[in-house]
């Protein structure tokens, strides 16, 4: 591990290492609060005092620099503090997707090297399946919300609450190398095992200045300041919660932490804590939006960002017909994530609804420090004319450079000096991303493709329409025809025949954006679309199911 490469009689070498972040909203708004659902509330000083005590207890333990600690919690001011004492520590924070099946959590932590288990109780009973297969594990910390110690057979070292209360506040941070690495995290893979990313303290940092820079900065919409209230809706097991937790903790904004994401719960948080700033997935703001509770509430201050999947056209008109203010991100578990978002320039902020809808729901342009290309199978960098497509890569100053202990996967991944990210798309002539479809997802019908994005986001416009997959199925003389999978609206359940999605979208061929051969013959109507882990589309799983 890299070393601090202070000398003395040397001029102080600045190290961008996370524990700067802290600094400034003790000196900013020390008094301003963080919220853990409906059960607590404290203020920045009690979070740096948290802090200190956390590590001293992982300390205790036995923890060191180096160490990979596992923590499996939902969304909670526990999860802020592992965020910062663990990699403060000079120790790895992994952040385990507890969604994942037994099989992959135990390979993760088995790969990663975990020492010590945080865990909240509520999980115990997955801790309990794997606890034989453990190999590096030698403590466990359980998070007892209830107060009461869990009933098991596994060795607990101890309970978190009482850990922090026996220990001392004051601890002394080591001034580590930038280079040092702060965390790690598993890629939620369609095949084969999850892959390791990792994270250095100068690449979280620089990812955390940059998104502050142009949330912070730019004239558009979705902005993002101190005097806003942040609260996630994307996991914080999954990429950090897209940095947005060191953003706000930077900016000394109010955090509300939802804790298990429950629709009522969280408009109730909106309204009562007064919340301005999300992020999520698609199918998470659709299921707040179609809880009967939104009809009594106020969302007109509401600003959010989607990532994790394209933002259908129909679900972003429904949020800004409720006052919600919406644009599309983009990234990847490899990327931190965050590389480009959809804010509109400023010259668009006039435009009228619909032409608006169009822009925002776009892949996005790049935030500062980030660059973006499509790029041909030979490695040539494609026009910026709304045409040319290619494979989406990327460069960056904050992006993995490697899959942990996968040097092969690593090759493949940085080809030609870019990060390849296996989305399809092309850039226009204001810059801005447009992905058609994952590489794997497009469908190829009569030697054309179809891209499975488009699909979606017209048949999202459809007024009964819920939620909708498109997928490829085999086709003995087109060799794939295009298929829709959709849910209805609970009110439309019953009255909406396949024949009248299919008329409704062929007029995207009438009107040019879809070509004929692109328009489904078969239109399935399910109860429910499965989803991954963090809450995208299984289009593997319905390959499966389909394409018999």
């Amino acid at each position: 591990m890299a070393q601090n490469r202070f000398e003395a009689g040397v001029h102080y070498p600045y190290q961008l290492n996370i524990k700067k972040i802290l600094k400034t909203p003790l000196i900013y708004s020390p008094q301003q609060e963080i919220v853990y659902s409906d059960k607590h509330r404290y203020d920045y000083r009690d979070l740096n005092q948290r802090i200190g005590k956390l590590a001293n207890g992982l300390e205790q333990l036995g923890t060191r620099i180096g160490d990979t600690i596992a923590v499996f919690d939902y969304d909670s001011h526990r999860y802020l503090e592992c965020f910062f004492a663990i990699p403060m520590m000079g120790s790895v924070l992994q952040t385990v997707n507890w969604r994942l099946s037994a099989d992959q959590i135990v390979y993760t932590i088995n790969h990663a090297g975990a020492k010590t288990i945080i865990i909240n109780a509520d999980f115990i009973s997955i801790l309990e399946t794997i606890w034989p297969n453990l190999q590096t594990v030698k403590h466990v910390v359980v998070i007892a919300e209830s107060g009461d110690r869990p009933d098991t057979k596994i060795p607990i070292d101890g309970e978190y609450e009482n850990m922090l209360h026996s220990a001392s506040a004051e601890f002394s941070f080591p001034d580590l190398d930038e280079y040092t690495k702060a965390t790690t995290f598993y890629t939620t893979g369609t095949t084969g095992n999850p892959k390791g990313v990792h994270f250095s303290h100068r690449q979280l940092m620089l990812h955390t200045l940059a998104v502050a820079a142009f949330h912070g900065s730019y004239h558009s919409m979705c902005r993002f300041r101190s005097n806003d209230v942040y609260m996630p809706l994307t996991p914080m097991f999954h990429v950090h919660a897209w940095g947005f937790p060191y953003v706000a903790t930077l900016l000394g904004a109010k955090q509300v932490y939802p804790g298990q994401y429950e629709p009522q719960k969280i408009l109730k948080l909106i309204e009562s804590e007064k919340v301005t700033f999300s992020h999520c997935v698609p199918t998470i703001l659709q299921m707040v939006l179609n809880c009967p509770a939104v009809k009594h509430t106020d969302l007109s201050n509401w600003k959010i960002i989607i990532g994790g999947a394209r933002l259908p056209k129909g679900l972003a008109k429904e949020a800004m017909d409720l006052g919600v203010e919406i644009n599309a991100g983009y990234g990847m578990s490899e990327t931190c994530p965050v590389m480009c978002s959809a804010a509109p320039n400023e010259h668009m902020l006039d435009w009228e609804d619909d032409k608006l809808l169009d822009v925002i729901i776009k892949t996005g342009k790049p935030i500062p420090l980030s660059e973006i290309e499509v790029m041909d199978a030979d490695g040539k960098i494609l026009p910026h004319d709304g045409r040319s497509t290619g494979e989406v890569v990327m460069r960056s100053p904050w992006l993995t450079k490697s899959y942990f202990k996968e040097p092969e996967k690593t090759e493949e991944l940085w080809r030609h000096g870019w990060l390849h990210s296996g989305d399809v798309g092309f850039i226009d002539e204001a810059g801005y991303l447009q992905i058609t479809d994952r590489i794997k997802d497009v469908i190829k019908s009569g030697g054309e493709w179809v891209s499975s994005l488009d699909l979606e986001n017209f048949m999202s416009q459809h007024e009964a329409v819920l939620e909708s997959a498109a997928i490829g199925v085999p086709d003995e003389k087109w060799g794939e025809r295009p298929l829709m999978i959709i849910t209805l609206k609970p009110q439309y359940q019953g009255k909406v025949k396949e024949e009248e999605l299919k008329e409704f979208m062929k007029q995207f061929a009438v009107k040019g954006k879809l070509p004929k051969y692109g328009v489904p013959d078969r239109y399935v109507l399910v109860d429910a679309i499965p989803k991954t882990s963090v809450g995208k589309l299984d289009k593997k799983v319905l390959r499966k199911a389909y394409h018999e």
